[in-house]
């Protein structure tokens, strides 16, 4: 009877062990992982052209028109856009550049092609 116990002990330790191994290799993957994406994110830094690309295509789905339809020097409020579709606009923005945004960027800078160009100066 003792000695059942103590093999049930040692079982319970030894699964005890390798849960706790298991879920400290997870969360040295999980560690690992963040540090990849944050080098990712930092080697990986859009250039204005695509920034722009980003808000022309935002802007053409959201205005249900071509790309090409959009001009990059006429300002967002000739495209009708209220405060909401503005501030919807910098969460998609903040989200793919994973940097958070002054909403009022698209009030100082209200063209895509001086949004853009300030956009890459700040990520610099």
């Amino acid at each position: 009877m003792i000695m059942l116990n103590w093999r049930l002990k040692t079982k319970n330790i030894n699964t005890l062990t390798t849960k706790k191994m298991k879920i400290e290799n997870s969360q040295i993957d999980t560690m690992s992982a963040n540090v990849t994406s944050d080098r990712a994110t930092v080697k990986e830094l859009p250039t204005q052209i695509e920034i722009q690309n980003y808000i022309v295509k935002y802007l053409a789905e959201l205005l249900e028109v071509k790309p090409n339809r959009i001009d990059v020097t006429l300002p967002f409020d000739r495209y009708g856009l209220d405060s909401s579709a503005v501030l919807e606009l910098a969460g998609e923005l903040q989200t793919w550049l994973g940097q958070e945004l002054d909403p009022t960027l698209f009030y100082n800078y209200p063209t895509v092609q001086a949004l853009s160009q300030q956009l890459i100066e700040e990520l610099q």
